[in-house]
């Protein structure tokens, strides 16, 4: 079989065809079931939180079932944001069948200030799921863009063109709902049972 680049390995996953073991890999890891099921994809920040519902059928092209930014303005406290935040989620959870929740982890930031208010921010989206008793995967950017785009240092555009185009979504999105959406992608193509 001739070598295959990491976005044609992904397209030949998402088509249900065999890909090629990467070098030193087990046979289990190459045998690995394909996730199945709805992910829902956060990119949480305190006054636009990302989310995206994503359906993952074997052997078929993903599904965007719904997205939104929860957009709170400044003029709005802190809690005020977090509860929209909480209750968006929720509102997600309530109306979907969600097996997975996939958060995008917080890497860098400018100050410790504003790492204590997207800690709050992820808190208040992972409490929505803790409180179903539903698993919470998180994963670095530079990860999210490895899978979905091939490359971790990947543009906003690029990922955002990448994410329409696996999701076959005409609609141009948003920015923070495309990061979501990539989140989702990200676990559905690195999820191990």
């Amino acid at each position: 079989m001739a070598r295959m680049n990491v976005r044609q390995m992904w397209a030949a996953k998402l088509a249900g065809r065999a890909v090629p073991a990467a070098k030193g890999a087990s046979a289990s890891t190459a045998a690995r079931i394909p996730f199945a099921g709805q992910v829902l994809g956060i990119d949480p920040s305190l006054r636009g939180t990302g989310l995206a519902l994503v359906e993952f059928t074997p052997g078929r092209q993903p599904v965007l079932l719904r997205c939104q930014t929860v957009k709170v303005a400044t003029q709005f406290p802190m809690a005020h944001a977090l509860g929209e935040i909480h209750r968006a989620v929720a509102g997600f959870l309530g109306d979907f069948d969600v097996r997975h929740v996939a958060l995008e982890q917080t890497i860098y930031v400018q100050n410790f200030q504003t790492a204590q208010i997207l800690g709050a921010a992820r808190g208040a989206a992972i409490s929505a799921a803790a409180l179903r008793n539903l698993p919470v995967f998180e994963y670095a950017p530079l990860r999210v863009k490895m899978a979905v785009v091939g490359a971790g240092r990947a543009s906003k555009e690029q990922m955002t063109r990448t994410v329409m185009s696996l999701l076959g979504h005409g609609r141009p999105l948003a920015s923070d709902e495309a990061d979501a959406a990539g989140v989702a992608l990200c676990h559905a193509f690195t999820w191990r049972e």
